[in-house]
């Protein structure tokens, strides 16, 4: 009886053990179930997540691209429009220049005759013959000019006044000489093409205002500004095309192998920078000529317009692109640019153009990683391509330092800048090509800013690249440890 007893509370012990453990494995299972049902949830909160993330990113971006499109539809509205006023101007000027001559014409017309008159009526005050001028022209002098002309002048004078050798100021004069001469007229005689290209480049030299421009060669005021301006269209017209234009095939491999003996990189044919011309405030779209970043930084309002070059290993420019307003930024003038549509048209297809961080990565355009916390081989490739990013920037040093005009707001009306500046860097090509030293004291330190472009990377190919020439130049003992 007991044994039996004690059996069935073994039993029954035994079955309540056993339902426990079936209610410990049950709740596991449906604990376990709860937990891959979350992770399920949670997964597909972040898989909708993404989606919407990338839905809106993709909504940003067509918003931007639409912001994009508009802004660059506006501004070349902007400046076609911007253009027929220049256009109007010019026609209302010539009309008036022509008017003007029709009068002066007709009142020497008179003055001829009413001269023969007194000449046959008068009895004896003015005698046929006795050389009396009919026009009245007041006498200046030109000392310093006459000085300046001698052959005896001394020759370290001349190049701080000019900042040339005589030899290099004679051959810039025979050159021009065909476009520049005037011929002398019964009223007066012509002024010297020596004179008239002297005019020019000290003008150009100084930045010195037009009244002591005509104090220092005895002409007038307006007569200076009009030589100023021929003179620079001269050179525009005879001499750009032979000292800046773009290197042929030869050339090109020269500037490769150079470029490469100073920094490493391959295939490189130009380096690129963008610098400002400080203007007075134009009458006319005063907003797109604002520069933004001179005026926070000198606490002084500040106007612009933009001159884009490229140089070579000597600082040589062989592309030159002037007049967009400062308040655009590097690659929108980039992409304004002759070059930029020379380029897209295979120009410079399997080479490249340094520029700094304001320019954006291209197929063509190489430039140093910005992004933060650069790696060793990054901050070794942007020390080596800083070495060709300083070629331009001197030589936009030298351009600005050897003619002052362009450090200063200049008399020169909008429409005629591109000349003038046009002009500037031929000059200075002439310069560095006839090796003409500068003055240390002119040396200037040049401040431009550059902003970051709001699409920096735009070719995944020139990223891989960049990427192969740094890792090339960090393991092949190429790059410097400046950065270490």
């Amino acid at each position: 009886m007991n044994d039996s007893t004690s059996n069935r509370k073994k039993r029954r012990r035994k079955d309540e053990g056993e339902g426990e453990l079936g209610v410990v494995k049950e709740g596991k299972k449906r604990d376990l179930k709860e937990i891959i049902t979350s992770l399920l949830l949670l997964e597909e909160q972040q898989k909708r997540d993404q989606e919407e993330f990338d839905r809106t990113l993709e909504e940003e971006k067509m918003v931007f691209e639409e912001n994009h499109k508009k802004k660059t539809r506006a501004m070349m509205d902007y400046y076609s429009n911007l253009q027929d006023y220049y256009n109007e101007l010019d026609d209302m000027d010539q009309a008036r220049r022509k008017r003007c001559n029709s009068a002066s014409a007709t009142t020497a017309a008179a003055a001829g005759a009413a001269g023969a008159a007194s000449l046959e009526f008068s009895d004896s005050s003015v005698k046929p013959g006795s050389g009396a001028r009919r026009l009245w022209v007041k006498d200046r002098s030109k000392a310093w000019w006459d000085e300046c002309n001698k052959p005896e002048f001394p020759e370290e004078e001349f190049r701080k006044a000019f900042r040339m050798s005589r030899a290099t100021f004679d051959m810039i004069c025979d050159e021009l000489n065909s476009v520049v001469a005037k011929e002398d007229t019964m009223l007066r005689a012509a002024i010297p093409v020596r004179q008239r290209v002297a005019v020019c480049i000290w003008r150009l030299a100084t930045g010195e205002p037009l009244r002591l421009v005509s104090k220092k060669f005895g002409l007038g005021i307006s007569t200076c500004h009009k030589l100023v301006l021929e003179v620079c269209s001269a050179i525009r017209t005879v001499l750009m095309p032979k000292y800046l234009q773009w290197p042929d095939e030869e050339t090109l491999r020269r500037m490769k192998d150079e470029f490469e003996s100073i920094s490493g990189i391959p295939n490189v044919v130009g380096s690129m920078y963008t610098t400002h011309i400080p203007i007075i405030a134009p009458k006319i779209s005063v907003a797109a000529y604002f520069n933004r970043r001179h005026t926070e930084r000198n606490q002084k309002t500040s106007y612009s317009i933009t001159v884009q070059g490229v140089v070579d290993p000597k600082g040589v420019f062989t592309d030159v692109c002037i007049g967009w307003p400062g308040s655009m930024p590097d690659d929108q003038v980039l992409e304004k640019s002759a070059l930029y549509q020379r380029a897209n048209g295979g120009l410079l297809k399997g080479v490249w153009i340094v520029g700094g961080s304001g320019y954006p990565l291209m197929d063509w355009v190489m430039v140093p990683y910005t992004q933060q916390n650069l790696t060793w081989t990054q901050h070794a490739f942007n020390e080596k391509i800083g070495e060709i990013q300083r070629v331009s920037r001197e030589a936009f040093a030298r351009l600005k330092a050897r003619w002052c005009c362009l450090q200063k707001r200049t008399e020169v009306k909008l429409q005629d800048l591109p000349v003038v500046l046009g002009a500037c860097c031929v000059l200075h090509n002439i310069c560095e090509l006839q090796n003409e030293e500068m003055d240390p004291e002119l040396r200037i330190n040049l401040i431009d800013d550059e902003m970051i472009p709001e699409i920096p990377l735009r070719s995944t190919t020139s990223m891989k690249a960049r990427d192969a020439i740094a890792h090339n130049l960090l393991h092949h003992g190429l790059a410097g440890t400046a950065f270490l």
